[in-house]
């Protein structure tokens, strides 16, 4: 069966989906985006990614038509019509069409895309074996230029890195900023353990704030594990007992080697592994019910 796209209020199928070649989002890739999961015919943290688009909107000053409530269902309904129980929805918000300068004011109304549909973004193997990752010479844009927290349609600068990561043979990057501390990964947030303490990078270093990241925080609370908010090096990775990323379309996948250095014992570690089965445990038991 073919997908059904949510466009503006319609739905079409994935053949006949289509937005104007003017478009802002396409011309100049202005605009922003969410990626969420559905598990068991339930939406995981809708309400998160909700909120987190409208922030993005209202940072870029982009005006989202239709309210909270609406976007809500428009999700709801999008799945509902798909009958995708297990899955992965791809919500995009643009400035709208316009003339070809930069201008957004000439942007009358924005354009809103709701896509519903697989995703695996590494082989299953590999979340039981763990990855191997390089650290990217393409570093993170500087908070005060362009702030990863708006979660932006251009993503070339995530892109470029994902090239160097292909080039290199690897299965994911790490990206630095421009004073040469840790940020995330090509499109993940990166956890760090070592002697039982887990730490995250901080978002003053250039991070998104990803919803699957908060989740490891409070999940590591419940545990019992010491978290930290700390700016890292590539060196605190090299000489890390276990790394993991995190996101929303990766799921959780384990760092076994980073530039060439093993991480632990070059398989994924004790504490990762419980944090991958309890997020299973929690995305498949709690979430925004779709068909009930």
């Amino acid at each position: 069966m073919s997908n059904i796209i949510y466009i503006d209020g319609q739905f079409y199928s994935k053949e006949d989906a289509k937005i104007s070649v003017y478009d802002h989002g396409l011309l100049y890739g202005d605009g922003i985006f969410e990626g969420l999961r559905i598990y068991n015919g339930r939406i995981f943290k809708l309400e998160e990614h909700i909120d987190r688009l409208y922030d993005s909107a209202k940072s870029i000053m982009l005006n989202i038509p239709m309210t909270w409530q609406e976007m809500i269902d428009a999700h709801v309904e999008t799945v509902r019509r798909n009958g995708l129980r297990d899955g992965y929805i791809r919500t995009l918000v643009t400035r709208g069409v316009g003339n070809l300068g930069i201008d957004p004011r000439s942007c009358s109304k924005a354009t809103l895309v709701i896509i519903v549909d697989k995703i695996a973004l590494y082989p299953a193997e590999l979340y039981e074996k763990g990855i191997n990752v390089v650290t990217v010479a393409t570093r993170r844009p500087a908070v005060d230029a362009l702030t990863p927290r708006v979660k932006s349609l251009n993503y070339l600068n995530n892109v470029m890195a994902k090239i160097e990561v292909n080039l290199a043979g690897a299965q994911g990057g790490i990206m630095l900023n421009h004073d040469g501390y840790v940020t995330e990964g090509t499109a993940d947030n990166i956890f760090v353990i070592k002697n039982g303490k887990i730490v995250t990078t901080p978002k003053y270093v250039g991070i998104l704030e990803g919803i699957t990241r908060n989740t490891i925080m409070d999940m590591a609370a419940e545990y019992g594990h010491p978290l930290l908010e700390e700016a890292l090096t590539r060196h605190d990775l090299f000489v890390a007992d276990e790394i993991f990323f995190t996101g929303s379309g990766a799921e959780i996948i384990p760092v076994v080697k980073v530039d060439g250095r093993e991480i632990g014992n070059g398989k994924p570690g004790p504490i990762t592994w419980q944090f991958i089965n309890g997020y299973r445990q929690v995305v498949n038991s709690t979430g925004y019910s779709v068909f009930e």
